[in-house]
């Protein structure tokens, strides 16, 4: 067995924060063992924050099912689509579990709408917060085609993304 390098660890601190994400290689079979590994140095970095975000996969598997372990909440970020929906419920579904407050919100909303009105039905009727919708945005191509974020410009999906952070920033908060 050759050690090989699965995936890129990235961490970012200050004082009262801590964002903590990873890129994993294609076709690395560890990922679960990656985001345990970006939890405990996010853990180290951020003792005494009052905030630490882990960005978590997408999809449901073992590196959502580490992510999910040991958190206070999780923001659902679902898509508008079959496979979408189905990975928000069993995401849903594994947070109970793990007794952890759950938010959703909408990515590409209006990509198809008649699955965003079964997300947000599907919300209200298991009395899950829906934090809101964030619409396709060819500026947010552009955006990180150019090394920023959508929260860096004046766009429709970067509006959209701070007002679903302050609607989750007003749950964690209770």
């Amino acid at each position: 067995m050759i050690p090989a390098v699965a995936g890129e660890l990235m961490l970012y601190s200050d004082e009262d924060k801590a964002f903590s994400t990873a890129r994993l290689r294609m076709g690395s079979g560890t990922s679960g063992r990656l985001v345990t590994e970006v939890k405990k140095r996010m853990k180290l970095a951020a003792v005494d924050a009052a905030l630490a975000i882990i960005d978590g996969s997408p999809g449901i598997g073992c590196p959502v099912i580490a992510s999910l372990s040991g958190v206070d909440m999780v923001l659902i970020v679902a898509e508008p689509s079959i496979s979408g929906i189905s990975d928000m419920e069993r995401i849903i579904n594994t947070a109970v579990k793990f007794g952890t407050r759950t938010a959703v919100c909408i990515n590409k909303y209006d990509s198809n709408i008649e699955n965003t009105q079964r997300i947000e039905e599907f919300c209200s009727k298991h009395g899950l917060p829906f934090v809101g919708r964030i619409p396709f945005d060819s500026k947010a191509v552009k955006a990180i085609n150019n090394g920023q974020t959508i929260v860096d410009i004046e766009c429709p999906s970067g509006t959209a993304v701070k007002e679903v952070y302050n609607k989750t920033m007003e749950l964690f908060l209770k």
